[in-house]
């Protein structure tokens, strides 16, 4: 069990961005450092993989172009590849280099954790949301 999904009746729940319940990215493909559908994180997640993104075909190109193919089926991993309009778990650092270079993807903040505001500032991911707060 992760740090985050709970060790005990005290335990609470990952957060995301909001401040809200870590909302799932998507469990169709099944996503997440732990394959859990959701974007959380613990020690062993260097990459920290917790933005909750919709993936585009510029997205995809770039992250293949900088040596992470996320399109290619990988059987033995069992990945089946990633399509445009898929919502993946991105690493923290790739989705804010992508925003340096044009090529971030629209993001989904209720399934993005909070481990990501260490990367990033929080306006970033409001200009790029799905499902930006209306209030």
């Amino acid at each position: 069990m992760h740090p985050s999904a709970g060790s005990g009746p005290a335990a609470s729940p990952a957060r995301n961005v909001l401040g809200g319940e870590l909302e799932s990215c998507s469990l169709s493909p099944l996503t997440g450092f732990y394959r859990t559908g959701c974007c959380d994180t613990g020690p062993e997640d260097l990459g920290v993989h917790t933005v909750c993104a919709q993936v585009t075909e510029e997205f995809l190109a770039f992250s293949q172009a900088r040596g992470n193919d996320l399109s290619t089926p990988n059987p033995d991993f069992g990945f089946s590849g990633l399509s445009p309009g898929d919502r993946w778990c991105l690493c923290a650092s790739r989705w804010l280099e992508a925003w340096e270079a044009g090529a971030a993807p629209p993001v989904f903040l209720a399934g993005t954790h909070e481990a990501t505001l260490a990367v990033m500032p929080i306006e970033l991911l409001l200009d790029h949301a799905l499902d930006a707060p209306t209030h």
